[in-house]
């Protein structure tokens, strides 16, 4: 395979909802070019995408899937992404490593949620976006509806250059309003034939030129001025006016295609070899330093790997991306992340399982090697005299929780070991081994998300798993100013134990001034603050603790230990176990022995006290509360109102976005847990939302009231 040059090379990739046709358009293109000699189909298992055992079991892609094609003297390095939402790691990675989007549309469904949220992702990263309706020869399809649907979504940057003589079983034919010529395909499809227009279709196929006319002008002034002039433009002229459209968002095309039958794959694959934007010609991406890098191959190499796979018969293939220089095999670099040297021994370009064994990529190209020792997804390989390290890839919070256990407790290092094997592979898993909780939790995109985690765990890893109910992180607080004291004694021969605290506890706001004096049952406590410590606590809020004991009655190098025995309560709080915040503590008194008294006594005594004026001081549960944002299309948009208000949500605000509606809302954690499977219920799978956490507000009584009698009923049962 010959080494192609930066201004050959173009990064493309391919979004679109479950079901839209993705992974078999993949299939005609590679047929077309060349990569395989025939196609093959998702009902017979044995396309290039989809070829892990658990994509082929569930029919839908899981991972993303790399591949390239050779078109016209240009490379097309393509990223076939998963559809669906619980899936969306694979479109974020692909968009961050790629130039342009193709977005498919399935011609009978039109715009559904899938487009939406993977055009939303574009808008984030900047991308180009071709819009590519497919099926057309499904019964159902409607090209017309689907124009205006898209016309109605993103207005008029919607510029058709294709579109059907007819939909329908009956499909073999097209208009290019670019060319200005009619394709239509013999049943096997392949190669076009290619015609002058028919005189039927002219009048509609010229006001659809010329609209793309003025839309390709409208991207440059020199092509501006000379349609005012001509009224035309060259082909060639409307090319570039469309890449410079396309390049800063103002022009998405709509191009056609039936990938099923072959249909306009080889014009769709002209029209990005010709017009999408080159790799030198996409805004420059910058490292760690805030530098910008540009993909020049004159410049030091640097390699960025984006993706790791555990393939079949071969292990970890780790896939990368040549960010400025070039590589070569037999190349020594070195892991800018790890500090470890890595040989590339071999270097492939892949279609899939596909590997093709190159000897040089340059800057721009995507490729992929085996066998690496030390290199991680994320990771940056650098050539000599350059420090470049890449972390430009952010992923969306996690929407899906749950505990994770091995049925049997001899595979728990097995099974750890293996999840975070899998989260190399895709890394909107989130392994998270919680010491408050004292759970593993698995954090994920959607229930489907961490079935296919739980299918590929028992399947191919033999290892069998359940999952559990996560318990929900509280924390506990106090409302209101309470005072205590403790005596610790103990007496067992030789020297006993001695240690007495007095204390008074508050609830903390920052910036609160410290009192002069706190009133008790008519008795005033007057304090002097000797010494304070802010402690930010790991959980969120503070402790903040203030010695105020005056005329030695508790020397200083005890204060320490009565610190920590608050801390030991505030790491399990007397309501429920769960943590403690915010809370001011004021140590004024006490009493010591002068053979007795020690570390442990007053450690003991601090903890004791501290324990008894939290529970007199109006102790609250407080719960993770989270800001959600609902996508819903508005005929449904009743019902997941009610759904998300009868799970205690407050509704914040509703606007609409390109067809759907957005809710906003607070919603406690708890009435989260299994939110994506009954919003995916509610709407048909129409749906989808987005959360991350906002504050710790408090419980609602009766709801505390339960998780008291829950917590202490359980206590009683361990006894």
């Amino acid at each position: 395979m010959k080494v192609y040059q930066t201004n050959e090379i173009k990064n493309i990739a391919l979004l679109g909802s479950s079901g839209s046709g993705k992974t078999t358009l993949v299939e005609a293109m590679l047929f077309e070019s060349g990569v395989i000699k025939r196609r093959g189909s998702i009902a017979a298992k044995n396309t290039v995408s989809d070829y892990f055992p658990v994509e082929q079991e569930y029919g839908y892609s899981v991972f993303s899937t790399v591949y390239h094609t050779e078109w016209n003297g240009k490379k097309l390095n393509m990223i076939d992404c998963p559809g669906a939402d619980d899936f969306v790691g694979g479109a974020v990675t692909a968009l961050n490593v790629t130039d342009t989007a193709v977005l498919l549309i399935n011609g009978q469904y039109g715009i559904e949620v899938g487009t939406q949220n993977h055009f939303r992702y574009t808008e984030k990263f900047d991308k180009p976006v071709i819009f590519l309706v497919n099926q057309l020869d499904n019964e159902k399809c409607d090209y017309d509806n689907v124009l205006e649907q898209l016309k109605e979504a993103y207005g008029p940057k919607i510029v058709p250059i294709q579109y059907p003589i007819a939909c329908g079983p009956g499909f073999n034919s097209l208009i290019d309003v670019l060319l200005m010529k009619k394709y239509s395909w013999k049943p096997e499809g392949g190669v076009p034939i290619i015609e002058e227009i028919p005189a039927e279709e002219l009048e509609k196929a010229m006001e659809m030129h010329k609209i793309l006319i003025e839309s390709a002008a409208e991207n440059d002034e020199e092509l501006m001025e000379k349609f005012f002039e001509q009224e035309s433009l060259t082909e060639d002229e409307m090319r570039e006016g469309i890449r410079k459209g396309l390049a800063v968002r103002s022009l998405f095309p709509v191009f056609c295609v039936c990938a099923g039958k072959d249909m306009g794959v080889r014009r769709l694959m002209e029209f990005l070899g010709n017009v999408v934007p080159f790799v030198s010609e996409r805004p420059k991406i910058t490292n760690t330093e805030g530098e910008e890098i540009a993909p020049d191959v004159d410049q030091p190499t640097s390699l960025y790997f984006f993706k790791t796979s555990v393939e079949p018969h071969i292990g970890e293939v780790s896939y990368f991306k040549v960010m400025s220089g070039k590589v070569k095999e037999g190349d020594d670099l070195t892991n800018a992340d790890r500090g470890s040297k890595e040989r590339i021994a071999q270097m492939f370009v892949v279609a899939g399982a596909n590997r093709i064994k190159v000897t040089e990529l340059q800057a721009g190209d995507i490729g992929a090697t085996v066998k690496l020792k030390d290199v991680k997804t994320g990771n940056t390989l650098n050539g000599k005299d350059c420090n470049n390290k890449f972390n430009f890839i952010k992923y969306p919070n996690s929407k899906y929780t749950r505990a994770i256990k091995a049925v049997n407790e001899a595979d728990t290092e097995k099974m750890m070991s293996i999840l975070n094997r899998m989260r190399e592979e895709d890394p909107t898993w989130v392994i998270e081994q919680s010491k408050e909780l004292k759970q593993t939790l698995v954090h994920g995109q959607g229930e489907f998300h961490l079935r296919t985690l739980k299918w590929r765990m028992e399947n191919n890893e033999k290892v069998m798993i359940k999952y559990e109910e996560p318990k929900i992180p509280y924390r506990e607080t106090i409302t209101k100013v309470a005072r205590a004291d403790y005596r610790h004694k103990k007496q067992s021969g030789g020297a006993g134990q001695f240690g007495e605290v007095h204390l008074i506890v508050e609830p903390y706001k920052e910036g609160m001034p410290l009192p002069e004096i706190y009133k008790f049952n008519g008795q005033e406590y007057k304090i002097t603050a000797k010494g304070t410590e802010e402690i930010s606590l790991d959980w969120g809020g503070k402790l903040v603790f203030i010695n105020s004991i005056v005329g030695g009655s508790i020397d200083t190098r005890f204060m320490p230990a009565i610190l920590k025995g608050i801390m030991a309560r505030m790491e399990q709080g007397p309501l429920t176990g769960s943590y403690a915040r915010d809370v001011r503590v004021i140590v004024y008194d006490g009493k010591m022995h002068p053979v007795d008294s020690n570390e442990i006594s007053f450690m003991l005594a601090g903890r004791n006290a501290f324990s008894e004026a939290f529970k007199n001081a109006g102790p609250k549960i407080l719960e993770p509360i989270y800001d959600v944002e609902v996508f819903v299309p508005s005929d449904k948009m009743g019902d997941v109102m009610g759904d998300l208000q009868g799970r205690r949500a407050v509704i914040m605000g509703m606007s609409s976005e390109n067809g759907f509606e957005k809710l906003v809302a607070k919603v406690p954690l708890k009435e989260m847990s299994s939110y994506s499977t009954s919003l995916s219920s509610i709407t048909g799978g129409r749906a989808s939302f987005i959360m991350k956490f906002a504050s710790y507000e408090l419980l609602p009584a009766d709801v505390q009231d339960k998780l008291i009698k829950e917590f202490e009923s359980k206590q009683v049962k361990e006894e």
